[in-house]
């Protein structure tokens, strides 16, 4: 399957692209399948109730993640790139009152949002760690309809049928891309042949589908999203949602940085607090539910921003025609990894999620500031690589802490994988590839405390108060 840089890159809300966007998009999904009725159960009547099971780490985390909420504005016809926060809520206030979805071309559907969604604390299920069913049932209470989806982190959702079919590998060429590359070694092989930088041959594929204006206007959407999420965070004060009792940090930090600037307070390191401010901004942003683009998920949607945000504004000769050289290079290497491995918290830990947007964020750094195709390439092996074996234990199972702060500090290991990289010629022990192969394996061992369900670590050794 191509990945284009508008799937690794979504417009959505937080908290948490495979806990709240992806089971949004199921659910919504699910009612599409309603109305088409192919796999509907012979011999039912019409659907007249809906429930919903989430299992593995949706049900583990999904309170912290509002899973459930998500679910239900699904059901309600909500998708996470158009969402109206003031809509929603009304709608939500209706249906608590009514126990009654009105689904257009379906009819009302009984649904009760406090019982509707099950949380199943058993084993999870067997396609992935993210698993939840939806059912459908006639007035009689006989199954309608049932559909098993998998949320496999960034917003991407696949039914059960899809999970076994899947081959991301391979297909660019199918589509007709003239560069097909899979791995970081086809990239480099296919930029030696033709000549291309890696955010010119992602910009060739990408055309197969639309014209560059239209290209260009998207992805300067995407900037221009994250940038106002960063601008959001950077103006918002309290307390943050989910009983953690989390302080919005940002605002003071800019305050305070901008106030020390050009004094004899001001230190030599204050750049990298820019970068952690950037970053610690978009994130309690995400936490409080505020609109987010997936970098590759929400959980770690401050890296990316942050690091092109401090290329804007703090970097030598700057332009906007790098911001495009920069999200299209990093979007390739997220299409990389996801081929070859996961994005996915819940699957390999947060090396799967901060560690990949810090290799993404690092790649599309260096080629802003002019690296090779081998620069480019070393820079997101730099990046990863030091974030192998990261593991993914929120408290309370909120994207909070330690999320908000890991983004930060997984900005700045971006720069500073770039600047490694653009001090060398590209030549370096550990491919890319072979990097990312050891995230899946080491993902694959990781225990299941460690990944997204709040059962380990941190999230078990914080005493409570």
């Amino acid at each position: 399957m191509f990945l284009s840089v508008f799937d690794i890159f979504k417009i959505g809300v937080g908290p948490s692209s495979s806990h709240t966007m992806g089971p949004m998009l199921a659910a919504a999904r699910f009612l599409d399948a309603l109305r088409d009725g192919a796999d509907r159960v012979p011999g039912s009547g019409p659907a007249a109730r809906i429930e919903a099971t989430l299992h593995g780490s949706l049900a583990f985390t999904g309170k912290g993640h509002a899973t459930d909420r998500a679910v239900v504005l699904g059901l309600l016809g909500f998708r996470p790139e158009t969402l109206d926060a003031d809509e929603a809520a009304r709608r939500m206030a209706d249906l608590k009152v009514s126990g009654r979805l009105d689904v257009p071309d379906l009819g009302p559907l009984a649904f009760d949002p406090e019982k509707g969604v099950i949380f199943d604390y058993g084993r999870p299920l067997p396609g992935h760690a993210n698993g939840l069913v939806l059912r459908a049932f006639d007035a009689a209470g006989n199954l309608h309809l049932t559909e098993t989806y998998y949320s496999v982190g960034g917003g991407f959702v696949l039914t059960e049928r899809e999970l076994a079919g899947a081959s991301l590998k391979g297909s660019d060429a199918e589509a007709g891309r003239p560069y097909p590359f899979a791995t970081a070694a086809e990239m480099l092989a296919m930029g030696e042949t033709s000549g291309l930088s890696v955010a010119a041959m992602k910009r060739a594929n990408e055309a197969v589908g639309m014209s560059e204006p239209e290209l260009d206007a998207g992805v300067d959407r995407i900037w221009s999203v994250m940038d106002g999420c960063i601008e959001r965070g950077l103006a918002g004060e309290g307390i943050l949602p989910g009983g953690l009792k989390v302080r919005r940090r940002a605002r003071a930090i800019r305050e305070a940085l901008i106030a020390e600037h050009g004094s004899n307070r001001s230190q030599p390191h204050a750049a990298t607090e820019w970068l952690s401010v950037y970053a610690m901004a978009v994130n309690e942003e995400n936490a409080a539910g505020g609109q987010v683009v997936t970098a590759p998920t929400n959980g770690a949607a401050g890296v990316i921003p942050a690091v092109l945000r401090y290329y804007r504004d703090h970097c030598v000769d700057s332009d906007h025609a790098g911001i495009r050289v920069f999200l299209l290079t990093a979007a390739a290497i997220g299409g990389i990894i996801k081929t070859n491995a996961s994005i996915s918290g819940a699957e390999v830990g947060c090396q799967g999620e901060v560690g990949s947007a810090a290799a993404m964020a690092a790649a599309g750094l260096c080629a802003a500031l002019g690296g090779s195709n081998a620069q480019i390439e070393n820079a997101a092996e730099i990046a990863l690589e030091h974030h192998l074996g990261m593991t993914c234990d929120p408290i309370r199972g909120l994207v909070q802490v330690p999320c908000i702060e890991r983004n930060g500090l997984g900005a700045i290991k971006a720069v500073a994988a770039a600047s490694l990289a653009l001090r060398g010629d590209g030549t370096h022990v550990v491919p890319l590839d072979a990097c990312i192969e050891t995230m899946r394996q080491t993902g694959r061992d990781m225990s299941v405390k460690y990944k997204e369900t709040s059962t380990g670590g941190l999230a078990v050794n914080l005493p409570e108060c």
